[in-house]
Order: structure tokens, then C-alpha cells, then sequence
């Protein structure tokens, strides 16, 4: 499934890399970072893997709304 997490925290380019930087440690292989819209496309199968490592890293999801595969 596809998830576009909200994440109010991303502000720049080195946001876009810690994130990046995470959901490659814990295996993510399909997700786009939108620094402009604060924004995570993300293909996963459990979701709170993903909304927990980030909000590890200091970016906490706001909300989240599943897209169209």
C-alpha cells in the first residue's frame, strides 16, 4: 500500500536526507521526499514502522492519508 504522510517538521534538504537516510536503514525501498510539501510518499506494508522511525529522527507524522497504488 501506498501511504502521503504529513510531516510538518521537513524544512530543507538536510531534512530530505536524515529522512531519506532512515527509511533506508529500515529497508523502505519505494518513497519520495517533498521538502516544498512537507510531505513522505511511501509503499509499505506496516505503516507504524515507518511513522515510528521517523518520529525517532525528530520528524513526527501529522497525518497520513493511504493513495491510489
Amino acid at each position: 500500500m501506498r501511504y502521503l504522510l504529513y510531516v510538518p517538521d521537513i524544512s530543507c534538504n538536510h531534512c530530505k536526507m536524515r529522512i531519506s537516510k532512515k527509511l533506508d536503514q529500515i529497508g523502505v525501498k519505494e518513497y519520495q521526499v517533498d521538502v516544498p510539501n512537507r510531505t513522505v510518499l511511501v509503499k509499505t506494508d506496516d505503516l507504524k514502522i515507518i511513522t515510528d522511525a521517523l518520529e525517532e529522527i525528530g520528524y513526527p507524522v501529522q497525518r497520513f492519508e493511504r493513495v491510489a497504488d
